[in-house]
């Protein structure tokens, strides 16, 4: 919802610290950053929070310094994108993971349903903005000013609140309960935007 508003004080903080690495493929950050994803993960397991919160504030520098990179160097590649979706989807799955783990089970069954709920929700999620990017870039519809290398429908969760909500995830795990519900509902009413966008536009 608030990624188009956040995108020139992304450039703003960003460009600066890309600008010395311009020579580095792309790609090099976004491999560093799956690493500094996985170690959030492996720390949260641990319920080294701290450690966690850290390593998950460099997973999303170096997530914002691909792109910097590939676009101020002129490297910004389509399989460049597809790398970056698929490496963030990889950290989006492993930290709510992680953090029940962590818990050993937590509040039971109860932790347990709503991780499922949440990762569920991603499933149709996915689907939900992916399907539609393909519809548009084939209908040459996508917007020329996107924030990806692809047309990402707008919807009220997007990057931003999900970083928003993995930081409080791992700042308050007693809350996880809650936290993964409410995620999973305000993802649900994101894909029921898309789908009443796609049936007025696409019908």
């Amino acid at each position: 919802m608030f990624d188009e508003r956040m995108r020139s004080l992304k450039d703003t903080a960003i460009n600066p610290l890309a600008r010395p690495f311009l020579r580095i493929p792309p790609w090099v950050f976004s491999v560093v950053g799956l690493l500094m994803g996985g170690l959030t993960a492996v720390f949260l397991t641990q319920q080294q929070y701290l450690l966690g919160l850290l390593f998950w504030g460099l997973n999303r520098l170096f997530d914002g310094l691909d792109g910097a990179v590939a676009r101020l160097s002129g490297q910004a590649s389509d399989f460049g994108g597809y790398l970056d979706i698929i490496f963030d989807f990889v950290v989006y799955a492993i930290i709510p993971i992680a953090l029940v783990l962590g818990q050993g089970g937590g509040d039971g069954d109860t932790l347990i349903l709503a991780l499922i709920f949440l990762l569920s929700t991603y499933y149709v999620n996915s689907a939900s903005w992916m399907y539609l990017a393909a519809i548009l870039e084939k209908r040459e519809q996508g917007n020329a000013d996107r924030l990806t290398s692809i047309t990402m429908p707008a919807g009220l969760v997007g990057g931003t609140e999900t970083i928003v909500f993995y930081t409080a995830f791992i700042l308050f795990p007693s809350y996880l309960v809650f936290l993964f519900g409410l995620m999973g509902l305000l993802i649900v009413v994101t894909i029921g935007q898309r789908m009443v966008w796609a049936a007025r536009h696409l019908g």
